[in-house]
């Protein structure tokens, strides 16, 4: 699941102030227009729109270690869609899990940090629905090995590790951070990718955004903690430039999260994206990566040779890239994580930063698969322990899988 954040409104200080709270009735176009922004936000897309199809008709798989889900059709077709949903069924499915006849949904649709989002919040996002056009696609059945396609063990997993409750303001910190504490753990269910999981799929709270792998993808979702690992080094400005644009001083977003800036973050107002750089920066840091297999001196020099014949045109000597254009390596967040993966994929894989308005035409990296194995590990092995840099060594056996 791509990291996602919601907002109110379509401007910051107006959509503060015309979200209807519980109770209160919006004007239709008003609501719908708040909701309009809320799913764009949310990248409701995502997860609801397979590639070069129907907005909201579904069918979007989504790999995991138990089987493949699909995202359903969510539009207004009444046999195919939530046509015949009420704004109290869907209220239901956000806050509680669950479908209209009492099913529980599979925790690949992040009811857990949805829960905790307001009334009025997800009475606009169905409002907005309500408003599209209805596809008559039928949803896909999901795929998932036995026992895992049994819903009743669901029952258990909801008594073990959900607990529905709306996120009440915290009144030790001011309205910024309250704002984005919502976004971040609540409608924007950055935990749903940037915390680790149990055997079950659960987050572990207890880790809580210390950075995780995607079970849908073999990119890692780095920290967002308040240490060298995460997110201590950044400026809260250079948060909300990532997020809007695609790119910062630090890194670049790649990957999953490369398709979360293009399709929903550039589209949050400045305020929002303040808000949640506000509360990411007030994390506590995580406890450190911990011991990591330290490269020998062979390998060093060996992935020297492949940077300075393949990278430093770009990268540069020092490492320090040419951002935005190019970004850093060293002290990347990306490249200091624990996993190599994210590093292991751009050197095999290539790829672009993410087109937003601020970026159109983004730079891109070209795929270095004809190296082998072994060479794309001392290369890797290489960037994630130079300039300042100690992420441990990469093994040939790291790369196979990825490829």
């Amino acid at each position: 699941m791509p990291l996602l954040f919601i907002a109110w409104g379509s401007h910051a200080a107006a959509a503060a102030a015309s979200t209807p709270q519980p109770g209160e009735a919006a004007p239709a176009a008003e609501q719908i227009e708040i909701g309009r922004y809320l799913t764009l936000a949310a990248n409701c897309a995502g997860c609801h729109t397979v590639a070069n199809g129907e907005r909201f008709a579904g069918r979007t798989p989504m790999p995991t270690p138990f089987g493949t889900l699909y995202g359903p059709n969510i539009t207004p077709s009444p046999q195919h869609g939530i046509g015949n949903w009420t704004a109290d069924d869907f209220w239901n499915a956000m806050h509680h899990g669950k479908s209209p006849d009492g099913t529980p949904f599979y925790p690949a649709f992040p009811y857990p940090q949805y829960t905790r989002m307001t009334r009025a919040d997800t009475d606009a996002i169905h409002a907005y629905l309500m408003s599209q056009p209805a596809s008559d696609t039928p949803s896909r059945p999901h795929e998932l090995r036995f026992p895992y396609s049994q819903r009743w063990l669901l029952t258990l997993w909801r008594a073990m590790y959900f607990e529905p409750g709306t996120l009440a303001p915290d009144p030790a910190h001011d309205a910024l951070w309250n704002r984005g504490r919502y976004l971040v753990e609540g409608a924007g269910h950055c935990a749903a990718c940037h915390t680790p999981r149990n055997r079950w799929a659960a987050n572990d709270l207890r880790r809580g955004f210390q950075g995780a792998g995607m079970m849908d993808s073999p990119w890692y979702a780095t920290a967002l903690t308040g240490d060298a690992h995460g997110l201590g080094n950044w400026p809260a400005e250079d948060i909300v430039e990532l997020l809007r644009t695609g790119s910062s001083p630090h890194s670049t977003a790649a990957g999953p999260m490369a398709a979360v800036v293009s399709d929903s973050t550039q589209h949050l107002s400045d305020h929002d994206l303040g808000a949640v750089a506000t509360y990411l920066k007030s994390l506590p840091p995580g406890p450190g990566p911990g011991a990591r297999a330290q490269p020998s001196e062979a390998v060093m020099s060996a992935g020297r040779r492949l940077y300075e014949q393949h990278c430093v045109a770009c990268h540069r000597a020092a490492g320090e890239g040419a951002p935005p254009a190019w970004p850093p390596l060293a002290r990347n967040t990306s490249v200091l994580a624990p996993s190599p993966n994210n590093v292991v994929q751009m050197i095999l894989k290539g790829g672009y930063a993410p087109a937003t308005e601020s970026n159109p035409r983004p730079h891109g990296m070209p795929p270095f698969h004809a190296l082998s194995d072994s060479d794309i590990a001392a290369l890797a092995t290489y960037v994630r322990n130079s300039w300042g840099n100690a992420a441990g060594a990469v093994s040939p056996h790291q790369v196979t899988p990825l490829r």
